[in-house]
């Protein structure tokens, strides 16, 4: 990884909300407002023979910059003096966002609260490196657009004390089918789920598919011949009767970089929450997929291209780019993605292109 390549990333590699996102107001149960204090990092651990001159001029290109890497590392007493094994911080960006939140999760998640990238240079001692990684701890949150047909495993059809807002610890009662009788075993843990309408493309005239808005996570607590109890352990969103349930996978936090493809060029549906304008750590749709060869953890550009008139003709005027996004989670032919950074307010229908070096 060269000094250019890993400045890029920095530019684009921003802190996830170690909470959860800011949902649609009046869909929470108990919702504060609550002010989360974040960072995020690119770390390096130290090699045999590494020197703050040399790893300047590796990642930075330019070894006169030891000074600000001593800097920002004030764990090293002597920087004359630094040893295998030690990590170091090769870059930090703090920042704090305000979120309304429910109450938090029973697993905790707090070793892994910040957004810091682990990078290291094993080769030479026969070790596999982990991957450079964009860490988003509400992940099992995120949901998707697709038309493909998902079967539920059961439905909520009634809520303990005829609660009419759901939150963690409370009580439901699901009916299933037979058929997926033995699928729902006492301690074993679902997503909830609503399935929404078939989401419209305006722009080419066709619907995308329905989206899975998942809205919080469920354990089995007792089985009857015709219906399940379950006790609720995480509410994300608010639980209604008539909601799904599917099984849980907990998908790992951290997630991979990968190289975007040239040439993509596309646009922004909708955001998850259906607002009408996004911005930072706001999650939304895009309309390409696994299909165009896009995969999570990919980064692209969000721009504005304006129309002009020049000698009576139509003219179109350079590529602006003003936010990024990162993808985290692909389906055929629509993705979810994260917005990590905005200039301005984007609007859904908002265009976004492989990043230009």
């Amino acid at each position: 990884m060269n000094g250019n390549r890993i400045m890029m990333a920095i530019t684009c590699l921003f802190v996830s909300a170690t909470m959860a996102l800011a949902f649609a107001p009046g869909s929470l149960a108990q919702a504060v407002q609550e002010t989360v204090e974040h960072e995020a990092g690119f770390y390096y651990t130290i090699q045999k023979g590494d020197t703050l001159w040399d790893l300047s001029d590796h990642f930075f290109d330019s070894p006169w910059l030891w000074p600000e890497l001593w800097q920002e590392n004030d764990q090293i007493p002597n920087p004359h003096w630094i040893y295998p094994g030690e990590r170091i911080r090769l870059y930090q960006k703090k920042g704090s966002d305000t979120f309304s939140l429910t109450a938090p999760e029973t697993e905790s998640l707090a070793e892994e609260s910040s957004a810091d990238v682990e990078i290291s240079d094993d080769a030479d001692q026969g070790k596999v490196a982990e991957p450079v990684y964009y860490l988003y701890p509400s992940i099992d949150q995120v949901g998707f657009i697709t038309k493909d047909e998902i079967k539920p495993l059961a439905t909520i059809f009634d809520i303990k004390d005829n609660q009419r807002l759901v939150d963690t610890g409370d009580t439901v009662y699901m009916a299933y089918d037979e058929e997926n009788a033995e699928k729902l075993q006492r301690g074993s843990q679902f997503t909830i789920y609503r399935k929404l309408e078939p989401t419209p493309d305006k722009k080419q005239n066709r619907k995308l598919g329905a989206q899975y808005y998942i809205v919080g996570r469920i354990e089995i607590t007792k089985k009857e011949s015709d219906y399940v109890v379950g006790n609720v352990v995480a509410s994300y969103r608010a639980i209604n009767v008539d909601d799904f349930i599917l099984p849980y996978v907990r998908r790992s936090p951290k997630i991979p970089i990968a190289l975007s493809p040239s040439g993509i060029d596309g646009r922004i549906i909708i955001s998850e929450e259906h607002a009408e304008l996004l911005g930072d750590h706001m999650v939304a749709f895009i309309d390409k997929g696994s299909e165009d060869d896009i995969v999570p953890g990919q980064q692209y550009s969000i721009y504005h291209r304006q129309e002009g008139i020049q000698n009576n003709k139509k003219i179109l005027y350079s590529p602006i780019d003003y936010g990024r996004l990162i993808v985290l989670h692909t389906e055929k032919f629509v993705s979810t993605v994260l917005l990590t950074q905005t200039d301005y307010a984007v609007a859904p229908g908002a265009t976004f292109r492989t990043p230009v070096e």
